[in-house]
């Protein structure tokens, strides 16, 4: 039954987009995130229902959509560039089966992101993809809430709509993306046209941001708890009253700790004692076999070149007997770890360049949309007024992802890809503007400087 109610669905939306073909794209996004194929059971399972997506959303774009305004951007070179690193490490990796595999999503991923701000050359297809963004994660988001209200969180133990620990539905990864995508619940509630202000969508956008500060607790999942520290930091800037905010946020905090289970407490004083930790040695000693594995293959090895790790390291071991506690200092060999880290992840796999263009690449993002901001803050016509919050809402999406992917190995994650995708959209959508515009103020001054070159002629 539930396959049938996806299936009929996608069938939908594939139907109305013959008349509006950037529902295609719409609709790859929802099943690249939500990935229906994997929640239902038998016979959407069987059906390539992504790769429909994928050639619906290209094709319609191709045949049927208008290209005006579609330019290629920097960025989208740089994703080319880090596409075509990634199939040349694929094809010289020291795994060839394990990297063939990790290849089969990641060049998707990219490809997708490099196609994804042709198709926005228009206010409302920008603010639809990032609706579907904010739904298509509060799908998930909204669930996990709701167990971990119910006592159903836990370390490992949260199980979402599939029974696999992987893509956004890993733990670490969730909390990190459902953080990052607060700020723009709230730029709907205020700036959105899909859904008008009403205090019925106000209500849904205070429920969903609860549900997304629940899945760091529900998960217990330690990044999410940095991402939770990082964005309330970085409102802070666009904040008029910073006391009162620190203020509200403090006392939240305290009247959120006696409902948080004991294992959640544990699980967070380990962020204070990386070296007591077993996962948190783990990081660092792979982060220490890496920068020696770079120093010998500057090029990196592929994906999953992880595997070929080896290493020992020293981690204190404490043993309570009654009121007496001793620590005992324990060698531990581990081998084929996990990065565990976005930068250690790219700098693996594709060595310093593949390092230096993920860098560059969200690096840029911060600084255009930096400018964005001050270029249209302040900004009161309708059609103006949300370019600058929607550009600090992208720009502090991608710092908390920064600061999750620091902690995991999510460098290639098509949910933040997409939002690359939405800022060059974006990026692109206010230099048309600003073209149009000075082409309008030269054609001002020439008929200006035309009229007062007939006027002096008449007066002659």
């Amino acid at each position: 039954m539930l396959d049938l109610v996806f299936l009929a669905f996608i069938g939908y939306i594939l139907l109305l987009g013959l008349k509006r073909p950037f529902l295609w794209v719409l609709l790859y996004v929802y099943i690249d995130i939500l990935a229906p194929q994997r929640i239902g059971y038998s016979l959407i399972a069987s059906l390539p229902v992504s790769l429909i997506a994928f050639a619906a959303a290209f094709g319609g774009w191709l045949v049927f959509d208008r290209k005006e305004g579609a330019r290629f951007s920097v960025r989208q070179g740089l994703m080319l560039a880090l596409l075509v690193y990634c199939w040349w490490t694929t094809g010289h990796a020291d795994f060839p089966e394990a990297a063939a595999t990790k290849w089969d999503w990641v060049w998707k991923a990219l490809l997708f992101a490099i196609f994804l701000p042709f198709t926005l050359t228009t206010r409302a297809r920008i603010e639809a993809l990032g609706l579907m963004l904010v739904l298509a994660i509060a799908t998930i988001v909204i669930g996990t809430g709701m167990k971990t209200l119910l006592g159903g969180g836990g370390y490992d133990n949260l199980k979402f709509f599939v029974n696999d620990n992987s893509g956004v539905y890993e733990s670490s990864t969730l909390a990190t993306v459902a953080i990052g995508l607060i700020p723009l619940i709230w730029w709907f509630t205020r700036h959105g046209t899909v859904f008008p202000r009403h205090w019925m969508v106000t209500g849904f956008a205070v429920a969903l941001t609860f549900a997304c500060l629940l899945v760091p607790i529900g998960t217990e999942a330690r990044t999410g708890l940095l991402c939770i520290a990082a964005l309330g930091v970085l409102l802070l800037r666009y904040t008029k009253r910073r006391l009162l905010f620190i203020a509200g946020a403090g006392m939240l905090g305290l009247a959120a700790l006696p409902f948080l289970p004991q294992s959640y407490y544990n699980r967070m004083a380990t962020l204070a004692e990386p070296g007591g930790d077993e996962s948190a040695s783990t990081r660092m000693a792979v982060w220490q076999w890496t920068l020696d594995y770079v120093a010998e293959k500057p090029l990196g090895g592929g994906f999953d070149a992880y595997r070929s790790n080896r290493f020992s390291y020293v981690m204190p071991v404490k043993q309570v007997d009654g009121n007496t506690t001793t620590v005992q200092y324990q060698e531990v060999v581990d081998e084929g770890r996990a990065f565990h880290s976005s930068i250690f992840e790219l700098l693996g796999e594709q060595g310093w360049p593949g390092l230096l263009i993920w860098l560059a690449l969200h690096g840029l993002g911060l600084w255009q949309m930096e400018r964005i901001y001050r270029r249209w803050k302040g900004k009161t016509a309708e059609e103006e007024v949300w370019i600058a919050p929607f550009a600090a809402a992208l720009q502090i999406g991608t710092l908390v992802y920064l600061v999750g992917a620091t902690f995991q190995g999510i460098g290639y994650q098509p949910v933040m890809l997409m939002l690359v995708g939405l800022q060059i959209g974006l990026n692109s959508y206010c230099a048309r503007i600003d073209s149009a515009r000075a082409l309008r103020d030269r054609s001002a001054r020439r008929r200006d400087a035309i009229g007062g070159k007939i006027g002096s002629a008449v007066a002659a």
